[in-house]
């Protein structure tokens, strides 16, 4: 494993109770045979992860014993109520002090984009200060790489559901976009008509 790999940690954000889905956790519901959650990281370890946090939070215990989580860190949220926001400050808590010094950040109600769109975000990573994000015909989506330079800032602004978006809007001109609309598509798992997408 080169440095390069180890520095760049892929963190699956996973925690989230599915509450226009009947309450349906997110990283449970099944993909191509497995929970969504076994599928993202699958992904984040295909586009070459080999540090994987994943942060859990609805109905933990349930995704744990049925999800095949295996070498990966979970991090339990247990604000995760109030939103994404939570997630994503505990996931970049649980990092600190690991060495890695990025994070790929991914959703794990996002099934549609793969690897490819992955791996092109993490290869923009050049050191800490990097802020990549993946572009969808020009427009900032997911993933995106957060450099540990940025992470407390990240963490000081990620409040409710909106993650990182109000640090990246105040960054827009740091973030290095790389487009991904050919190979993936960013549609989010959240309504029970969004299911059709699962395989």
């Amino acid at each position: 494993m080169t440095d390069n790999e180890d520095q760049v940690a892929g963190l699956l954000l996973a925690a989230g109770g599915g509450r226009r889905l009947g309450g349906r956790p997110k990283a449970l519901l099944e993909h191509r045979g497995h929970p969504l959650v076994e599928h993202a990281v699958a992904v984040l370890r295909a586009a070459g992860c080999a540090r994987v946090h994943v942060v859990l939070g609805a109905r933990a215990e349930d995704v744990r014993a049925r999800a095949a989580l295996d070498e990966c860190v979970l991090v339990d949220n247990p604000d995760w109520e109030q939103g994404m926001g939570s997630s994503l400050r505990t996931g970049l808590d649980s990092l600190t002090g690991t060495g890695a010094r990025a994070a790929l950040v991914s959703l794990v109600d996002q099934p549609g984009i793969g690897a490819e769109a992955m791996a092109r975000v993490r290869a923009g990573y050049r050191d800490e200060t990097s802020l990549v994000s993946a572009a969808y015909a020009g427009v900032r989506g997911h993933p995106v790489l957060l450099g540990a330079a940025h992470w407390a800032g990240v963490a000081a602004t990620a409040t409710g559901d909106r993650g990182a978006r109000a640090y990246l809007r105040e960054h827009a001109a740091e973030i290095a976009l790389v487009e991904c609309g050919d190979v993936a598509q960013p549609y989010d798992i959240d309504t029970e008509a969004d299911l059709v997408h699962l395989e």
